[in-house]
């Protein structure tokens, strides 16, 4: 997500201490009734599309459907925030002329466009004529104007994507402090809106083509379905979710507003609506997980909104391992930090201590299980270093690929853990130089994972796009440029009076996609267009693998148990059968000693490989693990001298064992060792 500028008004600051959490990357006409990717019946004035040839369908010599991903992008914020924070529709039954018009108070200069200077600075004054002229806006740098009009997203379709994530989004406080708005600001009221919209777009765009299942965007709840959109050479259509209080889960003063009940409630609800990918946590602590913090004046500024919403700033600690979040920063905030009850000012963080000590929280855990649960795809971007890793913890533990980082905002050293557990990694839509500088440092590993690789644009998420390049540059982008399948020919984007060039304009709207990706083929190079080609591939291969997830059977739930030790307390058990009872309520605990054991019977003989464990606080920093078919010959398969706590998954080849004991070796605490839960797997 791009920077935001300070603002200026004591009035409005408060607004930008949140923008962020929002997200913060036709053929002209019908050529005939054969051309099945031509409507025969656009609506008339439209936008042009500006591509001729047929769309791409089927497969490669591989097997492999070709494509790019989207896997981050907000078809209908225009519906978020009050509805008055993003101007324009996606689509409207009255009309391009409707669609793409500007919100109210912005005319007739621009004067009261709040949001808009907040964003991109100046005094907000512009031309909100959208059309026909289009003088200012849709703009790389304009962020509170539409750029998702529907005919825009079927260039990029046109341009050789397959794949487009519809993040359904919104924010509550955002709503509550921004001055206009003409609905209520309620979270799910707004995502529910959102999903519905997203089914009608399908519909608008079905009658266009000749009735239902016919025209070329396509909602699709499984991977099996994108797959034979795909493969008709359509738009398979993701719904994901991207909220701060999800299900209601906002905290207050630590204590959280809501319930397992209230997790499950919700989670059935938006897999009902068609979701399938979602974030826990977004800018603002909540009862569910810790977030990634925002730098420099805009973290100020959105530290004074968490403090506001939540009743507590942001808590840092030192990092334990190479991952960090971003740091906080000192820059003041005026406007913002005016809204503080007397005597409350931000603290000061050490440049040392720069994680967040929020973690995934026990709620935020058991809503990552019903995900798990449900085959839902966790979008691990925007949560804090320390939720991150306990989240690809528990996905290691249970071997499950469901997890993507849509559009770089994790620590990128998740990287390989990401990708060796099946899951997609996209980049923000940054300009084509940074774009493919990433690209290329992350390049051996997709080589070592046989991955493509996706771009998050984040459009209609007051992000910011990747400006012009300038006409002068070297390797401009050459219109009419082909394809990268080679079978269509794209042109400039005409909408009304305005043509686009991405020489000239940048990423104004979606439209230009294709124009990007020519862009970084130009930079880059064609290796790194070619990773992208192969994004939709990937991505769908992450979401099949998620749901022919099976969770394994734990050999060791009910074993007969043993230990060298057991603490004693006169209320509770800490006896080391307490380890093994499938519950993470209760616990085994050993004396406070180093040389400790722990032994399980698994009752005959199994193939073992992989043992799991869930430490209390009390872990071990060596030890290792045994296996025995007989319970007095022990093979030692596993062992760390590194251990930090947590959950651990001692992966091995597999071995025939009767008989697991957990060797204890040096505590990582003075109290002695103590585990919630102790599984085992065959591997």
């Amino acid at each position: 997500m791009a920077k935001v500028r300070h603002p200026y008004v004591a009035a409005v600051t408060l607004l930008m201490l949140v923008l962020a959490m929002a997200l913060g990357p036709a053929p002209s006409s019908a050529a005939g009734a054969d051309d099945w990717w031509n409507p025969t019946a656009r609506p008339a004035p439209d936008a042009r599309i500006g591509v001729t040839g047929e769309p791409f369908q089927g497969m490669d010599s591989r097997g492999e459907v070709r494509g790019f991903v989207d896997a981050h992008n907000h078809l209908f914020s225009n519906e978020a925030f009050g509805g008055r924070l993003i101007c324009g529709k996606t689509f409207s039954e009255a009309g391009v002329a409707d669609a793409l018009k500007d919100c109210p108070e912005h005319y007739p200069d621009g004067s009261l466009a709040v949001f808009d200077f907040i964003t991109k600075g100046g005094d907000g004054r512009h031309d909100p004529v959208g059309w026909p002229t289009f003088k200012d806006w849709p703009a790389h740098d304009s962020l509170t104007h539409q750029q998702n009009y529907y005919a825009w997203v079927e260039r990029a379709w046109r341009g050789g994507q397959r794949v487009l994530v519809n993040d359904l989004v919104t924010n509550g406080v955002i709503c509550s402090v921004y001055f206009f708005k003409d609905r209520s600001c309620d979270e799910m009221t707004s995502i529910r809106l959102q999903a519905k919209l997203s089914y009608d777009l399908q519909a608008y765009v079905d009658r266009m083509y000749g009735g239902p299942g016919k025209g070329w965007f396509r909602i699709v709840t499984d991977s099996a379905q994108a797959r034979q959109v795909v493969q008709q050479g359509k738009l398979a259509v993701i719904l994901g979710v991207e909220t701060s209080e999800p299900f209601g889960c906002k905290q207050i003063l630590d204590i959280p507003q809501c319930s397992r009940e209230d997790i499950d409630k919700g989670l059935d609800e938006l897999y009902a609506l068609g979701v399938r990918s979602m974030f826990l946590c977004h800018k603002f602590d909540n009862a569910l997980c810790g977030v990634r913090f925002d730098e420099g004046t805009l973290g100020t500024a959105i530290n004074v909104g968490q403090f506001l919403s939540t009743g507590t700033f942001w808590r840092t600690e030192k990092c334990t391992g190479p991952q960090h979040d971003n740091p906080i920063g000192l820059a003041s905030a005026p406007g913002a930090e005016a809204k503080l009850p007397a005597g409350v000012s931000v603290p000061s963080y050490a440049a040392d201590a720069q994680c967040n000590v929020r973690g995934l929280t026990e709620l935020g855990e058991y809503a990552v299980r019903g995900m798990m649960k449900r085959k839902m795809m966790l979008e691990i971007d925007h949560m804090s270093v320390k939720a991150t890793g306990r989240a690809l913890d528990l996905f290691q533990a249970a071997s499950y690929p469901g997890v993507i980082s849509s559009h770089s905002w994790m620590d990128l050293n998740w990287t390989e853990r990401v990708y060796s557990l099946g899951g997609f990694i996209a980049q923000y839509m940054h300009g084509s130089e940074g774009f493919s500088a990433e690209a290329r440092r992350t390049d051996a590993l997709r080589d070592k994972y046989g991955v493509g690789y996706g771009y998050g644009t984040d459009m209609n998420g007051v992000g910011g796009w990747p400006g012009p390049r300038g006409a002068d540059a070297p390797n401009p982008v050459r219109y009419p440029f082909r394809s990268v399948d080679g079978g269509s020919l794209i042109d400039r984007q005409t909408t009304g009076e305005r043509t686009w060039d991405l020489n000239t304009d940048g990423a104004a709207h979606y439209g230009l996609v294709p124009d990007w990706i020519e862009d970084i083929r130009l930079v880059g190079g064609q290796d790194v267009v070619d990773d992208l080609f192969r994004g939709a591939e990937s991505y769908l291969d992450t979401w099949g693998a998620t749901e022919r997830h099976q969770a394994a059977v734990n050999l060791a739930k009910g074993a007969a148990a043993t230990a060298s030790s057991a603490e004693w307390n006169p209320f509770t058990s800490y006896a080391p059968g307490r380890a093994v009872d499938g519950s993470r309520d209760t616990r085994w605990a050993s004396h406070w000693s180093d040389d400790q054991w722990l032994r399980l019977d698994l009752g005959t003989t199994h193939r073992v490989g992989r043992v799991t464990l869930d430490w209390e606080r009390a872990y071990a920093r060596a030890y290792r693990i045994d296996l025995s078919t007989d319970g007095t010959d022990w093979r030692t398969v596993w062992s760390t001298t590194t251990g930090d706590g947590g959950l651990d998954t001692a992966d091995f080849t597999g071995t025939p064992a009767r008989y697991v004991r957990v060797q204890l070796l040096d505590r990582g605490t003075d109290w002695g060792y103590s585990l919630h839960e102790v599984s085992v797997h065959s591997g």
